[in-house]
């Protein structure tokens, strides 16, 4: 094992030639992922090994660094003034097992200020209890059955199944994403969750970024390395953070980040550069995520870029179809969690975010792990689907495509009771 761990991570393994094909069309072949070599999470800049934790540390904010220039852009810090609004509170909820509360967080800097709605749950056992976090996408209504929870006010997008037009949420989309947020259960195993609607944050357009958390800083002067709208999002976990630190019901040393697809990405990135997240899940984040990028399956750079040209620091723009001159790949970012618990998972069907490659990721970043005295990913053949496998590094592939599902729920809830 510490042979394949040594040779995936000097990039010595062989994975087959570009095609043609693959400018045009998505690759989805292995055939078509070109030769590559990972960049080694063990090893600084400058060309010294990393031996030792102390060695780690300093490594670590090398990496940051690395990503913030040229992957996420660099979050400002956090100097404005936060108060909490109690909107509501529900402490009989599920006829008394649970509390629900939702709490509006009033961001002020400099005469400017925006909001954010957090939709709280947690069970009534008197004891703080662990919690989940994570952004939702189309609301906190979507995971609420009763009209207690308001609609969202904020820009959404546009999705005729969850009611949304024109840009705004309606009461067509209450309760519809419960079963991808199923507190009952989350709460039946002793957690708390809290969610809050991603456009509120930041809205997911290219905006200028002239509003959300970005508007609070007027003075910065935007530039190649400048925070993008994923950076946004985790700045904004952040800022949820500090509130749960001041709540009683809840153990803020053990809150497990957790975000699905573009808010996977933005999850990973508020574990690496906010430690105070103990545990960190990535729910089928793929490019920019968790994949690896070199690998150029499924959603690549170039066409994630051009897609969303706001996701990301306009020096990642340098790097489409020139995976090759990352100086830093994902399998670096998943490390910049150790040695905190973390957990990749994808569906099977869901080749556009390279559950293969997420894999590789976590097999690459295991060796940050052994310098803890930890075991990373447990294995190095990637998994069957629906077989779970956890070390310090969890992994799943499950039936089905791209979604945040009970199943997947189930592995992070063992998760969170492995390490909690």
């Amino acid at each position: 094992m510490k042979n394949f761990l040594l040779l995936l991570v000097l990039g010595t393994l062989s994975f087959g030639s570009p095609s043609p094909a693959q400018q045009v069309e998505p690759n989805y072949e292995e055939s078509g992922v070109p030769d590559y070599s990972l960049p080694d999470p063990l090893r600084f800049e400058a060309g010294g090994q990393v031996n030792h934790v102390e060695d780690w540390l300093e490594r670590r904010k090398e990496l940051v660094t690395l990503f913030e220039k040229h992957v996420y852009g660099k979050s400002p810090d956090w100097d404005g003034e936060l108060h909490a609004e109690t909107l509501f509170e529900n402490p009989n909820f599920l006829a008394g097992k649970a509390s629900r509360k939702g709490v509006r967080l009033h961001l002020k800097r400099n005469g400017r200020e925006v909001f954010f709605d957090l939709l709280l749950f947690y069970p009534n056992t008197g004891q703080p209890v662990p919690a989940f976090l994570g952004l939702n996408f189309y609301g906190n209504h979507t995971l609420a059955g009763d009209a207690q929870v308001p609609v969202t006010e904020a820009w959404i997008r546009n999705n005729e199944a969850m009611g949304s037009s024109g840009n705004r949420a309606s009461e067509v989309g209450r309760g519809k994403r419960i079963p991808n947020w199923p507190y009952e259960a989350i709460i039946s195993r002793g957690y708390g969750l809290v969610s809050l609607y991603y456009g509120e944050v930041d809205p997911d357009f290219d905006d200028g970024f002239r509003n959300g958390v970005h508007a609070l800083y007027p003075e910065e002067r935007r530039n190649e390395a400048s925070w993008g709208s994923i950076a946004g999002w985790a700045w904004g976990l952040s800022r949820v953070m500090d509130f749960l630190e001041s709540e009683s019901w809840v153990q803020p040393e053990k809150v497990a980040v957790l975000g699905h697809s573009r808010l996977g990405k933005a999850a990973l990135w508020a574990g690496a550069v906010d430690t105070r997240f103990a545990l960190v899940i990535s729910n089928n984040s793929g490019c920019g995520g968790a994949a690896l990028s070199r690998r150029k399956y499924g959603e690549t750079v170039a066409r994630i870029n051009r897609s969303f040209p706001h996701w990301f620091a306009a020096n990642f723009n340098q790097y489409n179809e020139n995976e090759a001159a990352l100086p830093i790949d994902q399998h670096q970012l998943l490390a910049l969690m150790a040695p905190r618990p973390v957990y990749v998972a994808s569906g099977v069907e869901d080749r556009w975010a390279d559950p293969r490659g997420e894999f590789l990721s976590c097999v690459a970043a295991s060796p940050v792990y052994a310098l803890f005295g930890l075991q990373g990913m447990p294995v190095t053949a990637q998994p069957p689907v629906d077989e779970p496998e956890m070390g310090h590094i969890g992994y799943h592939v499950r039936s089905g495509g791209h979604g945040l599902l009970p199943y997947d729920w189930e592995q992070y809830l063992d998760f969170a009771d492995l390490h909690f």
